[in-house]
């Protein structure tokens, strides 16, 4: 088995802090895309949940196009969000990304460590190269 980790420097949070984990983790094919909130050099994006909604999903975009992968190789997303009245607004945006291909997904409320709205993550699998 092999194993790739992206961003295993880690990341900045809220204030420039140093998160240890890493972006993503490459696994056989499998691809583990750490929580991606609303953030964009440490700092949350105002404007509500349509905003924050897309920056989180093009945070966890980005790390998909870093590793090769794309929507059409995840299988599974989890969701948090702050509020529940945020559900059909998220479900929009969501479906715009995701239209073409729907992964499986939960979606939970939760109150979050960083003062943002949602948080996603994701599993994505491709064909490992021969």
């Amino acid at each position: 088995m092999s194993i790739k980790r992206y961003g295993v420097e880690g990341g900045k949070g809220t204030g420039g802090q140093h998160l240890p984990f890493a972006r993503a983790v490459e696994a056989d094919g499998w691809l583990y895309v750490s929580g991606q909130v609303s953030m964009v050099d440490g700092e949350v994006v105002p404007g509500g949940i349509i905003p924050q909604s897309r920056q989180a999903i093009a945070n966890l975009l980005a790390i998909l196009k870093e590793a090769g992968y794309g929507t059409e190789h995840v299988v599974r997303c989890g969701v948090w969000l702050d509020d529940a009245r945020d559900f059909q607004s998220f479900n929009g945006v969501f479906r715009e990304i995701f239209g073409e291909n729907p992964p499986a997904r939960a979606c939970v409320v939760n109150s979050m460590v960083v003062d943002c709205k949602v948080e996603i993550d994701c599993v994505a699998y491709k064909a490992p190269s021969a």
